[in-house]
C-alpha cells in the first residue's frame, strides 16, 4: 500500500470514528515448527510427533491497542468469517474499518451479503496483490511460531489447540510492546 493510499485509510478512519482493525488467518499442524535449538555436545535434539491431515486455523484482528483471535478446527470458510466479524463488533465499540488481503473467502458472496447488511458498521479496504509485508497479523503469525510456539510437538488436535490458545493469551499480555512492534515492522506508524 503506498503511503498515500494509508493516509487515506487512515483519514477516513479517523472522520467517521472507526477503530482501524487488520485482519489475517493462518493454520497449524501437528507437525512441529522447528527452528534450532540448543543441546548436550554431541545429542542431537529429536522431534517426535504424530502427523495426520488435521490442521487448526486461526483468524485474528489487530486494532492499535490490542488483537482479537479465533481458533477453528479445519480451514476458515465464510461461516467462520462472519462469526469473527461478529465478535470483533461486540468486542470493539461503533464502526470498525477493517483492512485485509484479497483472498478469495474475503471476497466471496456471503460475505458481501453480510457486510452490505451491516448498514455501514462495517467498511473494508484490501490490500495490494502479494503485499503481505504490509499486514502487521503477518508478524504476529511469525512471533507466535517463531517464538511461542516453536518445536512443539501436539500428541493430537486438542493438545495443539491447547497449546496456540495459550501462546496467544501470552502474546495478548505482551501487547504494548509487541503491537507496537508489529506496526513498525510493517512500517505503518499510528
Amino acid at each position: 500500500m503506498e503511503e498515500k493510499d494509508m493516509a487515506s485509510i487512515k483519514k477516513k478512519a479517523l472522520e467517521e470514528g472507526r477503530t482501524l482493525v487488520f485482519i489475517d488467518e493462518s493454520g497449524l499442524t501437528q507437525k512441529p515448527h522447528r527452528v534450532r535449538t540448543w543441546a548436550p555436545k554431541g545429542q542431537t535434539p529429536l522431534l517426535y510427533h504424530a502427523f495426520t491431515w488435521e490442521h487448526l486455523s486461526v483468524i485474528a484482528g489487530l486494532s492499535a491497542t490490542n488483537f482479537y483471535f479465533r481458533l477453528f478446527e479445519g480451514s476458515i470458510k465464510s461461516a467462520q468469517v462472519i462469526e469473527f466479524l461478529e465478535q470483533l463488533q461486540r468486542r470493539i465499540a461503533g464502526k470498525l474499518l477493517i483492512i485485509w488481503d484479497g483472498a478469495g473467502i474475503h471476497r466471496c458472496k456471503r460475505i458481501r451479503q453480510y457486510l452490505a447488511g451491516q448498514e455501514g458498521k462495517i467498511w473494508v479496504e484490501r490490500f495490494p496483490a502479494y503485499a503481505p509485508e504490509l499486514n502487521p497479523v503477518e508478524y504476529l503469525w511469525a512471533y507466535w511460531k517463531e517464538r511461542e510456539l516453536p518445536n512443539v510437538c501436539a500428541r493430537d488436535l486438542w493438545h495443539l489447540t491447547t497449546w496456540a490458545a495459550q501462546a496467544l493469551r501470552r502474546i495478548r499480555r505482551k501487547r504494548e510492546r509487541l503491537i507496537c512492534a508489529f506496526w513498525k515492522q510493517a512500517e505503518l506508524y499510528l
